[in-house]
């Protein structure tokens, strides 16, 4: 279609500079008027209050993002078609993890990372031969069967599945949705690869997409601090932490989840890994609760993992989310070893480096302690984080020492 005969959209005053510095969400506050009779998916030109052409974005009306960007361009009178975009982007993020050296240890990966990869609100997850896709905007959700048969000759998986069931599609209007989309599901569990140990994979009902893929380089990380010490993994879910420091010499480790799912996960990758299940003492708790146990007990860890969900979906419960960090980093400190380590992290998109590490600081503050950090983690490559949209980088971890006295 012609951009000309695109609806348009309309910014207040000042607004555009956001749009100009590439930024791709345009939030309701910033929209002066929109034309009649737009739906939520549709393709809409932008323009600024004086008339300038600055873009094309999929317009949402229920959510605070009222629009997010698919493409920054003045041409106002060329050709738009969505569909070889849609491709050609996927296809670009195929070949950048192609050609990523930081994936050769593995045959699962994320293909396409949202807004980071020029394709807001899409999240395409590759374990294997299975792709995992959730739609979570409004104008990615238009375009599913599009997007389906892109990642499907792109990737070239047998098996594609919708996990759409994060809280974030109510924002958009949109309901939780999950099921097949192509090919079948496989009655034979889905086992990937990651840096020479082996994982079982619930795709259909796992965390997020079934198995945390951005914490892949911080899980072989813990190796090279793990020989021979008291390993703690708390909020464990199915084990990378605890099988990685296994491998990394662990004299024992003790991991907490408050799932039983969880631990019966972490029993079968050990076992996939050629572990005894006895190698990791598990406790079926809240980790808040057991850590509370552990310090009554007066009980000490060299090497103690936080990985806690997220705290801080959305900027108003930042607040609530800081305080959380902090009594359960607390709570961690007072349990660490002297010269112990603690591999702590948050994956609160509202809660950024710097502010981490005020609480975290604050947190050895109260519990009596000094610390020094001596390394700093982030989510794996093949989650980018587009330079500028600083959002994207949402894992964020610290690597704390409890200074000797």
């Amino acid at each position: 279609m012609k951009v000309d005969s695109l609806p348009t959209i309309t910014l207040k005053p000042g607004r555009e500079k956001s749009v100009i510095r590439h930024h791709p969400w345009i939030f309701s506050g910033a929209i002066d008027r929109t034309d009649p009779g737009l739906e939520a998916g549709d393709s809409v030109g932008i323009r600024s209050s004086s008339g300038a052409f600055l873009g094309i974005g999929a317009f949402s009306p229920k959510s605070q993002i009222r629009c997010r960007i698919w493409e920054f361009t003045d041409n106002k009178s060329g050709e738009w078609d969505l569909q070889t975009l849609l491709l050609r982007r996927i296809e670009q993020a195929h070949l950048n993890r192609k050609n990523d050296k930081n994936l050769k240890y593995t045959d699962s990966f994320r293909l396409v990372h949202g807004e980071s990869d020029l394709l807001p609100g899409l999240i395409v997850d590759i374990y294997k031969d299975v792709a995992v896709i959730q739609f979570l905007s409004s104008g990615v959700d238009l375009y599913r069967e599009e997007i389906v048969q892109a990642v499907a000759q792109v990737a070239n998986v047998s098996t594609i599945y919708e996990r759409s069931d994060a809280e974030v599609r109510a924002l958009e209007g949109l309901p939780e949705l999950e099921g097949l989309l192509y090919g079948e599901i496989k009655t034979k569990p889905t086992v990937i690869v990651e840096n020479d140990l082996k994982y079982q994979i619930d795709y259909t009902s796992g965390h997020k997409t079934g198995f945390y893929l951005d914490q892949r380089d911080n899980r072989n990380q813990i190796r090279q601090y793990s020989s021979n010490k008291r390993v703690l993994d708390c909020f464990s879910y199915s084990g990378g932490f605890s099988i990685n420091s296994l491998v990394g010499g662990a004299s024992s480790i003790t991991a907490i989840d408050d799932s039983g799912e969880a631990i019966s996960s972490l029993h079968e990758n050990l076992r996939l890994n050629n572990f005894s299940v006895d190698a990791v003492e598990c406790i079926q708790n809240d980790a808040f609760k057991q850590l509370r146990l552990f310090r009554d007990e007066a009980a000490q860890f060299d090497l103690i993992v936080l990985d806690p969900p997220k705290f801080a979906p959305t900027r108003k419960q930042i607040p609530n989310a800081a305080r959380g960090y902090k009594d359960i980093n607390l709570l961690a400190l007072k349990l660490l070893s002297s010269n112990g380590v603690l591999f702590t992290f948050s994956c609160s998109g509202g809660v950024d480096m710097a502010l981490f590490h005020k609480i975290v600081a604050g947190a050895a503050l109260d519990a009596g302690v000094d610390i020094q950090v001596i390394g700093k983690m982030f989510q794996a490559s093949d989650h980018p984080v587009l330079s500028t949209f600083p959002e994207g980088e949402y894992l964020k971890g610290l690597i704390c020492r409890k200074i000797k006295k």
